[in-house]
């Protein structure tokens, strides 16, 4: 089996910083891509930033410039870096990871991680 665990959010005042981190662990040979997303209250669940093998980087026009993805493959996790943060950036950010696994015969599936909560007071 595969787990997805988050780490790093909190509450944070306007203009602040946090890093989320996700490490995924259990049966993987490789991870090919990784995706942050977050959900507001009232809201439906949006991509916030994008990874792939390659270093492809893609992220929402609301977090350019503020946001950075970044992985660390010996470790298995993925990191969000958020700066400039405001009240529009609360939300559960959760991470997705698309792993290749062996069982039985190789496969592709998406996990995903159980949510961290960031709130940013004004």
């Amino acid at each position: 089996q595969v787990q997805l665990v988050e780490s790093g959010g909190g509450l944070v005042q306007a203009g602040g910083s946090l890093r989320l981190s996700c490490t995924a662990s259990g049966s993987i040979i490789s991870i090919n891509a990784w995706g942050w997303y977050r959900q507001a209250p009232g809201k439906q669940r949006e991509l916030v930033a994008t990874l792939d093998s390659s270093g492809t980087v893609h992220y929402a026009d609301a977090v350019k410039g503020r946001f950075t993805i970044s992985r660390d493959n010996a470790r298995n996790t993925a990191y969000l870096q958020m700066n400039s943060l405001n009240p529009e950036d609360t939300a559960v950010y959760y991470c997705n990871a698309n792993i290749r696994r062996y069982i039985g015969s190789y496969s592709n599936t998406n996990y995903w991680g159980q949510g961290t909560q960031v709130t940013v007071s004004s």
